[in-house]
């Protein structure tokens, strides 16, 4: 009976050119997520290669002034790339993965970004996630909304139900094929990716594969509820297609809305404008004010009593600092309003299986929110290393020649976030288990 079953299923030339053009999709969007590799691949090389060329051009060119050398370099940070990114690219599109800072100011560098074009970052790419998460149910409807009501409005399910000991088992086998058809097109999917884009077999590999299996059984119970409340097909059809877009489109751009509005944050803009401001109107101040408050920040620079000169490069450095301290209040604003954001839409998520998918598979990508938070907490730890290591030099104006400028190298920073199963597979869980639960008692309620 099941062979039979299968037989029919795939022998429908719908049942063919939806899982063929699935197919192709899924392969595209391995090749898209090949081509965002490649470039921060080659992003990652230049940036080393800049670097050193950069630092060696300018330590030549600027041989009497170490301070003066260090208003021009600039080290860079990486926020490192695994390989699964490419399936789930996230916010590594909008969001630098390269930071490249000099000792000065940093709030007026931290939210530089390449220069990308708006109409591509508004369409976005189309990565693996976007095929599973957007794609993916559509072909689950179009598999699973007449399965019953089909044979009914034809005539020929009392056929079935003649040579069939139990229709509800005969329901589920129906299911059950094209449930064992999409996941095996997810894994040939996956199987492509690891030897495409060398993603390791590894703890995120497995958990990306077992949500995007949970994700797909998830619209076949939403299917399964539907098709038990034993409704026309057309029926079926509208209502699984509202469901969808109500899933996947209206509800996660209401719930945008919402959080922006509930935790609005300032503009990146103006806490640069405000750094760059607080820096600007130190040359026109007392410069023991600025002294003073440099003084406070770094006790163990007290040392070095400021030149009775016109300029030096301890004030002016001084006054970096200043601008960084001026704007720290409204640094830590942003910071917090964006850790609150990234929180809210966790916890609600939770509740949307949607947007929990799509939540987690960023997370296990790092290329979500949280990430590039801890990349920018990492970058002002990185810029704060370096301003340690370089004020003394300066200060003593040590020669430039002397020093070792070719350890200078491009670092990387690993995000340590663990993965958490529970928080992964839970809520699917429970949705899955909820909504079959429901559709077996509606098929119990009525007989079919």
């Amino acid at each position: 009976m099941l062979a039979l079953l299968f037989k029919n299923f795939i022998r429908s030339k719908g049942t063919k050119i939806g899982l063929i053009f699935l197919l192709i999709i899924g392969f595209i969007s391995l090749l898209i997520g090949q081509q965002f590799q490649q470039k921060q691949q080659n992003n990652i090389t230049e940036a080393a290669i800049y670097q050193k060329e950069h630092i060696a051009r300018n330590a030549a060119f600027h041989k009497n002034e170490i301070g003066l050398l260090l208003y021009y370099i600039k080290f860079s940070l990486v926020n490192k790339t695994l390989p699964i990114n490419s399936l789930a690219i996230g916010q590594r599109d909008v969001n630098p993965s390269i930071q490249s800072v000099t000792i000065r100011g940093l709030e007026a560098q931290k939210y530089d970004s390449e220069l990308n074009n708006p109409n591509n970052l508004l369409s976005g790419n189309i990565d693996f996630s976007f095929v599973l998460i957007y794609l993916f149910p559509l072909l689950i409807i179009a598999f699973s909304y007449n399965l019953v009501s089909e044979e009914k409005e034809s005539g020929t399910w009392e056929i079935v139900a003649t040579q069939s000991q139990n229709t509800f088992v005969y329901v589920l086998k129906l299911f059950y094929i094209r449930i064992l058809s999409l996941i095996t097109l997810l894994t040939i999917v996956f199987i492509a990716a690891i030897l495409l884009l060398k993603i390791p077999f590894d703890q995120s590999l497995f958990t990306f594969y077992i949500l995007g299996v949970l994700y797909i059984l998830f619209w076949f119970a939403v299917s399964f509820f539907i098709v038990s409340l034993q409704k026309h097909s057309n029926f079926n059809a509208v209502i699984l297609l509202t469901i969808w877009l109500f899933l996947i489109i209206i509800l996660p751009a209401t719930i945008n809305t919402y959080i922006v509005n509930k935790y609005p944050i300032p503009e990146a803009l103006e806490l640069t404008v405000k750094q760059r401001n607080a820096y600007h109107e130190k040359w026109d101040m007392d410069k023991k004010i600025t002294m003073d408050k440099f003084y406070n920040h770094y006790p163990q620079f007290k040392r070095y009593p400021l030149p009775n000169a016109e300029f030096s490069w301890l004030w002016y450095y001084a006054m970096q600092q200043a601008g960084d301290d001026d704007s720290a209040q409204q640094s830590k604003e942003l910071e917090n309003k964006l850790q609150q954001r990234n929180k809210a839409s966790q916890n609600i998520a939770q509740f949307i299986p949607t947007l929990h998918t799509q939540i987690q598979l960023n997370e296990i990508a790092k290329s979500d929110l949280g990430n590039q938070l801890l990349f920018l907490k990492e970058t002002k730890q990185f810029h704060e290393k370096m301003r340690l290591y370089f004020y003394p030099k300066i200060f003593d104006n040590a020669e430039v020649e002397k020093q070792n400028w070719s350890k200078f190298k491009v670092e990387t920073f690993n995000d340590p976030s663990e993965i958490n199963f529970s928080k992964a597979f839970l809520p699917l869980l429970i949705f899955n288990l909820l909504l079959i639960g429901l559709g077996w008692r509606n098929f119990n309620r009525k007989v079919i």
